[in-house]
């Protein structure tokens, strides 16, 4: 079960995570420097079924329900056409990706209602997913896998590229890797 601790070197803020694989899908916890938390469960298809983030007062829990993306916060519920969340944890990328399931130059384009601040401010936005190439890295134990994305905002263009090994971001923007007690769970769920 991989735990680590992953830093955004610009703000100084520190996340501790675990995550592992479960009896139908994956599960990730994080606690943030700054408070926020963050509890993702993922079923068999990579599919967000549960999600449970909090930062001080404000909490969101939701998940998909069939093709909706529903959600509670501040005791209000809300639906979004869309595949998941993204949100300030790393965690969420790597559901992204794999529930993506995209071959080396594949890509594809998908919704998702990104949490923002403090308050969890959701906006539905659509980002294109490209998985440019994967390369193996070797280790002491067997070779690694480190699968390398362009994901673009369709709206403002804004692109960036993210790395992941397994179920483990190695690194993204705003994310940097800086402690892991154990190698990722691989090969993906």
């Amino acid at each position: 079960m991989p735990r680590g601790t992953y830093a955004d070197p610009q703000t100084g803020t520190r996340e501790t995570f675990q995550c592992a694989p479960g009896v139908g899908g994956w599960r990730y916890v994080s606690e943030r420097s700054d408070g926020l938390r963050t509890d993702l469960t993922v079923d068999s298809r990579w599919r967000q079924i549960r999600v449970q983030v909090g930062s001080g007062d404000v909490l969101l829990r939701g998940g998909l329900v069939g093709r909706a993306l529903t959600w509670v916060r501040a005791g209000e519920e809300h639906t979004a056409q869309a595949a998941g969340f993204l949100g300030d944890s790393p965690g969420f990328l790597v559901a992204v990706a794999r529930s993506l399931r995209l071959e080396p130059g594949a890509q594809a384009d998908v919704s998702l209602v990104q949490l923002s601040g403090p308050v969890l401010a959701p906006l539905t936005v659509t980002q294109r997913w490209w998985l440019t190439d994967i390369t193996a890295y070797d280790t002491e134990l067997a070779p690694l896998p480190v699968e390398r994305y362009q994901v673009a905002d369709l709206d403002t263009g804004e692109a960036q590229s993210v790395h992941i090994a397994g179920d483990v971001v190695l690194e993204a923007p705003g994310v940097e890797l800086t402690d892991l007690e154990s190698p990722p769970n691989l090969p993906p769920l």
